[in-house]
């Protein structure tokens, strides 16, 4: 390999690994911010948004760590992160029962305001994984369009917002709570499968050991 062009990859390999770090962080932000304010105006559609970015900061800490780590250590990863996922799921649902038994709207303005802020996280994070979309294998491009997908989710709770300020109601929040609770039904399932997927392709010290095999 020419240096230049070695030294263009290794370049590459550096700006993907500051973009991967800066989105998991971002996401993790993210999830924390949305779920603290979820819990204290009571938004099932907040709840269930925040699995989004639990579940971004899990597939691009798995590319991230995917070239360093062992098969066996991936799939363990994989396992805990699918786990962790779990847990907010199953409290939308609780959540869910409960707003539908007490029908008590959230603030309207921090539901749209914090629907806002998730849509310039992801907008954010879209951008900064595009450029690295088509040279990262499917696991990168299926993070890139999880983040930018993600952003229709983030207009629909900032819609229940402005329609829960008219209508003070709750089933707008409930509504696209369920919406995005459905669309999240399988997150821990497609963590859980990235990391299986992800055992497949060789670690940095297989490939060594293998070329040491070779000569």
């Amino acid at each position: 390999m020419k240096p230049r062009m070695a030294e263009h990859k290794i370049l590459s390999s550096r700006v993907l690994r500051s973009s991967l770090r800066g989105v998991v962080a971002l996401n993790l932000a993210a999830f924390a911010g949305e779920v603290g304010v979820a819990l204290v105006i009571g938004s099932v559609s907040l709840v269930a948004d925040s699995v989004d970015f639990l579940e971004d900061a899990s597939i691009n800490l798995l590319i991230l760590v995917a070239v360093l780590w062992s098969a066996r250590a991936r799939a363990r990863l994989g396992m805990g992160l699918a786990g962790i996922i779990l847990v907010p799921s199953l409290a939308t649902l609780a959540m869910a029962r409960h707003q539908f038994g007490v029908q008590t709207p959230p603030s309207p303005v921090a539901l749209a305001l914090t629907g806002f802020g998730a849509l310039v996280v992801n907008g954010t994070c879209a951008w900064m994984l595009a450029r690295h979309r088509h040279a990262g294998g499917s696991l990168m491009k299926a993070a890139f369009l999880s983040a930018r997908n993600d952003t229709v989710a983030n207009a629909a709770i900032i819609v229940a917002g402005l329609v829960t300020a008219a209508t003070r109601s709750a089933w707008p929040d409930l509504t696209v709570g369920a919406a995005i609770g459905l669309l999240n039904a399988g997150a821990a399932w497609e963590v859980y499968s990235a990391a299986r997927a992800e055992q497949s392709a060789p670690s940095a010290s297989e490939l060594k050991s293998d070329r040491s095999g070779a000569t």
